[in-house]
């Protein structure tokens, strides 16, 4: 796998270990060393995945995440202190794609890394279009739509609500909508899950669909009628 990877830290030693990391795995690397910088180069650059650290100078990671996904679904992983679960939430909300508590092993995640670029990688096979009601999505092109209006979504959301529409009346536990959008190897929170559902609730019913997405209390997650209201 290749591909251009914006990783931005201004810890000189994190970048550097980020970087051999991924390069060894065959990926170009670019740097950014604090988040002004980062966002330029974003834009500039338009690469195939970020690695943003949250706590930078000039501009935070979550502000350059709140910047970009006014223009761009570009992936984004977050690099973040183990005590802050507060901005893990809030960057999930802000569109982010996964995130790496530090202190990290750079094998996770380039791990990490090629899982996101593999799921929004267009795929090889021809994916119908899948309808529920108000809701359209185009899997291949990335595309969702409620009636006319268009939905940015980011990789995991896209991917979770593909999961849901695949099989629209079965409920799915939050276990097993971890283990399909993130494998069985990868440890992600149930707070982390319950991000990406209120994300992609929400931003479905900013577009004229509130019922989307139902919860079946003790069980699971499924397809809502999509009528909206």
């Amino acid at each position: 796998m290749s591909g251009q990877i914006l990783v931005a830290d201004d810890d000189g030693q994190i970048r550097d270990i980020v970087r051999i990391a991924l390069g060894q795995a065959g990926f170009t690397v670019a740097e950014a060393s604090d988040g002004q910088q980062a966002l330029e180069m974003a834009q500039r650059l338009t690469p195939d995945l970020i690695v943003l650290d949250i706590g930078m100078p000039e501009m935070d990671g979550l502000a350059v995440c709140r910047e970009l996904r006014k223009s761009s679904d570009v992936p984004i992983v977050f690099l973040t202190a183990h005590a802050d679960e507060v901005d893990r939430v809030v960057g999930f909300e802000l569109g982010a794609d996964d995130y790496v508590p530090k202190p990290f092993s750079p094998r996770e995640l380039v791990a990490r890394v090629r899982a996101i670029l593999k799921r929004s990688a267009p795929a090889q096979a021809v994916q119908a279009v899948l309808r529920r009601g108000m809701i359209s999505v185009d899997p291949d092109r990335h595309l969702c739509h409620v009636q006319e209006t268009t939905v940015t979504l980011t990789s995991r959301e896209m991917e979770l609500l593909v999961r849901l529409m695949s099989r629209p009346d079965n409920v799915m536990s939050r276990p097993q909508l971890v283990d399909a959008i993130y494998g069985t190897n990868v440890h992600v929170s149930d707070r982390t899950m319950d991000s990406h559902l209120r994300n992609l609730r929400g931003k479905l019913a900013k577009a004229g669909c509130a019922d989307a997405i139902e919860t079946v209390h003790g069980v699971g997650i499924r397809m809502g009628a999509c009528r909206g209201g």
